[in-house]
């Protein structure tokens, strides 16, 4: 299997659909970034991030039903994949094994 390179945004983004358990959108998904991350992102870049990873298959996509407080409106809600938890696990895996090789910095 060929190696999934995330960028960092992605990689925030991906750990934020784990975290929502399946019930991620867009605005959340923004306002998750400021929250969790004191990352401010744009609409635009956050549904770029998701259609990217669903492209790669590290999340999945499906419509919500209508509400009304939305206007009768769906919401496309995301979730992560078991490819997705394998990225994932690995990045962290990674980044462990290079923090605590840095001096100072072990826990």
């Amino acid at each position: 299997m060929q190696r999934t390179h995330l960028g960092e945004f992605e990689e925030l983004t991906l750990s934020l659909v784990a975290l929502l358990q399946g019930e991620a959108y867009g605005v959340l998904v923004m306002e998750e970034l400021e929250s969790q991350a004191s990352r401010k992102a744009n609409i635009s870049a956050v549904h770029s991030a998701l259609r990217r990873l669903e492209t790669k298959g590290l999340i999945k996509s499906s419509w919500s039903e209508a509400t009304q407080e939305r206007g009768g409106r769906r919401k496309r809600l995301f979730a992560i994949t078991a490819a997705g938890h394998k990225v994932l696990s690995e990045l962290k895996e990674v980044r462990m094994r290079l923090w605590n090789q840095i001096p100072g910095l072990q826990s």
